[in-house]
């Protein structure tokens, strides 16, 4: 399963990294499409107008890692990025999480002790 956190829009049957922007959306690849234009090193872009969109949704990532609630934000070789959703203060210092921002709590959690990996759109 792919990690998916932001802006997602469907679009001719397929779903594409978003931005809305007003009445448009950007459509985000990492390779050449037609209609597509390079805007970065294996970043592509297409703006087409709100209306044209099938869905447009915010996506993310959960999960449970060591028994407790937690939002997936990044991933790198065979580790998550995970962020802390149960919003208790010592369990997120019992395990050990980095405080990054106040009442924020995020570590490195090895892929393979992660558990229930499920998307949730809004």
């Amino acid at each position: 399963m792919s990690i998916r956190h932001g802006f997602y829009a469907g679009w001719r049957g397929t779903d594409y990294e978003a931005s809305p922007d007003g009445d448009r959306v950007r459509l985000y690849l990492a390779q050449q499409v037609d209609g597509f234009r390079q805007i970065g090193h294996e970043r592509y872009v297409q703006v087409v107008q709100m209306s044209e969109v099938d869905h447009l949704s915010y996506v993310s990532t959960y999960c449970t890692w060591r028994g407790e609630p937690f939002m997936v934000i990044g991933e790198h070789e065979g580790w998550l990025r995970v962020e802390y959703t149960g919003g208790k203060a010592p369990v997120a210092e019992q395990l050990g999480l980095e405080l990054f921002d106040r009442g924020v709590y995020q570590t490195w959690a090895p892929r393979s002790e992660v558990e229930d990996m499920h998307e949730e759109s809004v």
